[in-house]
């Protein structure tokens, strides 16, 4: 057999922590901006009942809270594997995904304890969305290593 010129890499443990939290990442964060600020718009415009939309709305932010969270778990595993437990609370991306935690837990407990929590809900449904944008920005734990 011919050898080629060009080496392909076999992915290491390292690629795998990469993909998964762009993986991860691109879930969570793709999920929150599409539902509030492209999916809900446009059902609102297309002439449904506002009573409709809601339904929707109500159904579909819990999913992507909880996808969410899972999501961020999966990212947190992934940070602390890059590094140690501290680098989940000097990192920004340790912070951020904290900061998301929180906001999801505080989503579904606020949810089953107060009867009218909706403007809690769509603070911490925002929250969540701009922490990840923030999150968005930062680099990958494993590139980041890659390059020292």
């Amino acid at each position: 057999m011919r050898s080629s010129r060009f080496a392909i890499s076999k992915p290491g443990a390292r690629d795998a922590g990469a993909i998964s939290w762009l993986l991860a990442q691109t879930l969570w964060v793709g999920g929150l901006w599409l539902l509030h600020f492209l999916l809900l718009p446009a059902i609102g415009k297309m002439g449904l009942a506002s009573l409709l939309v809601e339904e929707i709305s109500n159904t579909l932010r819990p999913l992507l809270v909880g996808l969410s969270a899972s999501c961020v778990a999966v990212q947190v595993l992934v940070l602390l594997r890059a590094g140690r437990l501290s680098s989940l609370w000097r990192d920004m991306r340790g912070q951020l995904l904290l900061i998301v935690a929180v906001m999801a837990g505080s989503y579904f407990a606020v949810r089953l304890l107060l009867p009218e929590p909706e403007l809690w809900l769509m603070f911490s449904y925002l929250v969540m969305a701009f922490c990840g944008l923030l999150l968005v920005l930062q680099p990958v734990p494993d590139r980041l290593r890659r390059k020292h």
